[in-house]
């Protein structure tokens, strides 16, 4: 019985062939998990995109709320220039008449790009309402015009002259 290859020898385990003799097994992999225990703020990932979508979107508001109040107060401003215009030139043809001194008041505020709303003279003073229409927005604007001094009805006595 002398190598016969049945026995087991030294170093050898049974039922391994020769090759495999030296060679040991690697240790089994440990389980993959799908889900990852999270860490102390690990949660907030990707959260500067988000905030930085959510602070751009908040910017374009007030962009725009900003933009809509300037053309408010442009058209405002173009109808008080208008009107103040129109009302000087109504109040320089004051002495055509009411019919005379309209006509000229319109042509003025068409010229500003507005139209007159009210127009109507009494003696020497002008009173006109012009309204420009600039996007959305329609201001209407109210000027008179007439000779420097107080109104008729206040006129009291002349003031002494020393």
């Amino acid at each position: 019985m002398s190598g016969s290859g049945s026995l087991p020898t030294a170093g050898r385990s049974p039922g391994r062939s020769s090759r495999e003799a030296g060679r040991t097994r690697p240790a089994p992999r440990p389980s993959v998990r799908k889900w990852r225990v999270p860490r102390p703020g690990a949660g907030d990932e990707g959260m500067a995109t988000v905030w930085t979508a959510f602070v751009a979107c908040a910017l374009c508001v007030v962009f725009g709320a900003v933009l809509a109040l300037g053309q408010a107060v442009a058209a405002r401003h173009r109808a008080g220039g208008a009107a103040d215009l129109a009302a000087l030139a109504a109040a320089d043809r004051a002495l055509w008449g009411e019919r005379g001194a309209c006509e000229a008041a319109a042509r003025v505020a068409g010229a500003q790009g507005a139209a007159l709303v009210r127009c109507s003279v009494r003696g020497d003073v002008a009173d006109v309402t012009a309204a420009v229409a600039l996007g959305p927005y329609r201001p209407a604007v109210r000027a008179r015009a007439g000779p420097a001094g107080p109104p008729e009805g206040l006129r009291g006595p002349p003031a002494a002259v020393p």
